[in-house]
C-alpha cells in the first residue's frame, strides 16, 4: 500500500500563490512519475501537471508558465508551485501517481476575484 498526504491549499486572491506538497510513503519502491490533478465543481478531474523520476515535465496548456512542478526523489515528495492564480484554478488538488491506483486525499484551492 501507498499513501500520498497532499498540504499546502487555501484560500488565495487572484494573482496571488499557493504551494502544494505531497508525500509519498509505505510500499513505494522506486517511483517513476508523480503528478497532480484537479477537480472543480462540475467538471472532470484533469492533469495539471507530472514529472518523471528524471526531472521531465508535463503541464496543462492552462498552466503553462504559472504553475512549477518538482520533486525530491529523497523524500518522495513532489510540489506544485501556482503562481498568478486565477479564480478558474479553483477546484480539489489531488496528488496521483500515474499508472497507478494511487490517489491522495486532495486539498482545497480557492481562488477570490
Amino acid at each position: 500500500q501507498v499513501q500520498l498526504v497532499e498540504s499546502g491549499g487555501g484560500l488565495v486572491q487572484a494573482g496571488g500563490s499557493l504551494r502544494l506538497s505531497c508525500a509519498a510513503s509505505g510500499s513505494i519502491g522506486s517511483i517513476n512519475a508523480m503528478g497532480w490533478y484537479r477537480q472543480a465543481p462540475g467538471k472532470q478531474r484533469e492533469l495539471v501537471a507530472d514529472i518523471i523520476i528524471g526531472g521531465s515535465t508535463k503541464y496543462a496548456d492552462s498552466v503553462k508558465g504559472r504553475f512549477t512542478i518538482s520533486r525530491d526523489n529523497s523524500k518522495n515528495t513532489v510540489y506544485l508551485q501556482m503562481n498568478s492564480l486565477k479564480p478558474e484554478d479553483t477546484a480539489v488538488y489531488y496528488c496521483h501517481l500515474p499508472a497507478s491506483s494511487y490517489w491522495g486525499q486532495g486539498t482545497q484551492v480557492t481562488v477570490s476575484s
